[in-house]
């Protein structure tokens, strides 16, 4: 997959987390390794148990060619942990196997106690390679080297978060960036925002200080797109400069 390309999703699956019963920690968790690393969340979904909603958002996420995903929660034994038969629909054809690896860990963790309904956690899409679990030894899994399907226990999933990064995206490229923060407000800077070419990112925030606009205008691209990064930036700065605008480069704490 190229480097320069992937889009990283997160799937939370949990209705206890939307009813308030319990806080999320995955996203967090997630975008600082995601950060770490140089890459950077294209979309997170906080959602509940419901297959529909489910298989619908991991068929989003297949149709982008450059995703990976994340996904939390639904991969244990109990009847409504669906997420192992969904990823099958999505993923692939619907076909699944008792993984003999996987099923040999949890007979291993769990002996007779295995049976009956234990062992159905090694019942996975078919073709999936595991992830270690350091707490009990019930593998996470994942397909095509970038569908990744982790508990819902942030005492299991973050080992595996680690381990596929570590595996499979231990680097993104670091991007070239440069940050103003000018003293006007963003209206002032939408007809300029319109040049901004396609093949750098642009973001504006806007801050209130003492009753006063400001405005932090962030471009950034790859490195090997530091030309154009410049060219962008310097728009910016000679807009402020030809209308007398004070502006500060790099300081966003204003």
């Amino acid at each position: 997959m190229n480097n320069k390309k992937i889009n990283f999703y997160s799937v939370i699956i949990g209705t206890e987390l939307l009813n308030g019963r319990r806080k999320d920690a995955h996203f967090s968790f997630l975008n600082e390794e995601l950060l770490k690393r140089n890459w950077e969340h294209k979309a997170s979904f906080v959602i509940e148990d419901d297959t529909k909603l489910m298989f619908d958002i991991f068929n989003l996420i297949k149709n982008d060619e450059n995703s990976v995903m994340f996904c939390y929660g639904g991969i244990g034994s109990t009847p409504d942990d669906y997420t192992r038969q969904t990823a099958a629909h999505a993923f692939t054809d619907g076909k699944m196997e008792y993984n003999p690896k996987a099923k040999e860990l949890i007979l291993n963790q769990f002996g007779d106690e295995a049976y009956p309904h234990r062992i159905n956690m090694a019942y996975l899409p078919l073709n999936a390679k595991l992830l270690k679990n350091v707490v009990n030894n019930v593998p996470g899994f994942y397909l095509e080297d970038r569908f990744f399907f982790t508990p819902g226990f942030p005492s299991m999933s973050q080992s595996m978060v680690i381990e596929a990064l570590d595996k499979h995206f231990p680097k993104g490229i670091k991007k070239y960036s440069k940050v103003l923060t000018a003293f006007c407000g963003e209206n002032d800077l939408i007809d300029t925002m319109k040049k901004v070419s396609d093949d750098v990112e642009l973001s504006s925030l806007p801050k209130l200080i003492d009753g006063k606009r400001k405005a932090v205008i962030n471009i950034s691209s790859i490195e090997e797109n530091k030309e154009s990064v410049d060219k962008n930036f310097n728009m910016f700065i000679e807009y402020l400069e030809n209308n007398r605008v004070e502006y500060i480069l790099k300081d966003i704490s204003l």
